[in-house]
């Protein structure tokens, strides 16, 4: 028996981290082939143990991928669909589908993404529905997103949270932890995509930056990948003097000196089937600051909690963990406001 594992679209960010050890678990009990997207970085150990088959990024590319996939499986092979979808053809053997993205369950509308990757998820959306019953089985990662995934599947969804390593993850922080030297006040570790609502959170610092308060944030956006971000960024941070860095870490171990120099994570994403982050981030000790979205309480307790949509309501929970008191409203009287209006 084999372990077929089908990534053709995972080269970066969270699959990445997920599929790299995964692969590396897997050549340990079976023998093992991949096809992966052709620009996956394969450290060299798991390319010499693992039969690797590497996918083009295009469009005939994954077409033929698929292709291969079909005339590959055996009948007592174990297919991994890693990147979200089914096969694309009836396959023997059997397909379990690891579903991540949220978009292709989520019937929210694609508002700020190019309008190439706007005709991909669509397309996708339609591919998940078409050929769900090439696969034998689909696996998500949290309860929020299984009742999406059965919402969008009609079928049974299985529950299964998958991370490299756990040591040292709890929901809830332990009290008492000393006091760590910082560098950086918040910490938010994510890509560029609209959803990871970059603008309510520079809004936010804005509203910070107006009561006199610049807590340093840094941020870890892709400057090649998100070019437009990155100048509206460094536009916000001249014109209201915001305390923001930006610094791209592409390695496990750069990830974990970012993570060593936080005091906390701040976690405003607006949808997420799984944020690796907030475990990341328990990890290394931090407090969370996140969205009171379902995601965030299917794997952490954070310290603080926010409206994503709302830049005051981000604003305010910084200033709730920074202890930093916020002024009241003032509230008059009938009497008290009738008098204001005499004396006017």
């Amino acid at each position: 028996m084999r372990l077929i594992i089908h990534a053709p679209n995972v080269h970066q960010g969270g699959g990445k981290t997920l599929l790299l050890p995964l692969l590396d678990a897997a050549l340990k009990q079976c023998t093992t082939v991949a096809l992966v997207d052709q620009r996956l970085e394969v450290p060299e150990d798991l390319s010499r143990a693992v039969t690797i088959i590497r996918v083009k990024p295009t469009l005939m590319g994954r077409l033929l991928g698929e292709w291969v996939l079909r005339k590959l499986v055996r009948d007592a092979d174990r297919v991994l669909c890693f990147g979200n979808l089914p096969p694309l053809f009836g396959i023997k053997g059997h397909a379990t589908v690891f579903l991540q993205n949220r978009y292709l369950t989520d019937r929210s509308p694609l508002d700020g993404f190019p309008s190439m990757v706007k005709w991909r998820l669509r397309a996708e959306r339609l591919w998940l529905r078409h050929c769900r019953t090439h696969a034998d089985s689909f696996i998500v990662q949290t309860s929020s997103m299984q009742q999406l995934a059965t919402s969008v599947l009609g079928s049974a969804v299985e529950v299964t949270a998958l991370f490299p390593e756990l040591s040292g993850y709890q929901r809830r922080k332990p009290h008492g932890d000393p006091a760590r030297a910082t560098t950086y006040d918040f910490l938010y570790v994510a890509s560029g995509e609209p959803h990871k609502n970059h603008a309510n959170l520079l809004d936010a610092w804005k509203i910070l930056a107006a009561d006199g308060l610049y807590p340093s944030l840094c941020l870890t956006i892709s400057e090649s990948a998100y070019p437009d971000l990155v100048r509206l960024i460094e536009k916000d941070k001249r014109d209201y003097k915001l305390n923001i860095s930006n610094m791209t870490a592409a390695t496990p171990s750069e990830m974990r000196i970012l993570y060593s120099q936080a005091h906390a994570l701040l976690y405003p994403s607006v949808m997420e089937s799984f944020g690796l982050p907030l475990i990341e981030a328990r990890q290394a000790g931090l407090s969370i600051i996140a969205a009171e979205l379902d995601y965030v309480r299917d794997l952490v307790d954070p310290e603080e909690v926010f409206d994503p949509k709302s830049p005051r309501s981000i604003a305010r929970a910084v200033k709730r963990f920074l202890r930093i008191a916020e002024e009241p409203l003032p509230v008059l009287s009938t009497e008290k406001f009738v008098q204001r209006l005499l004396a006017v």
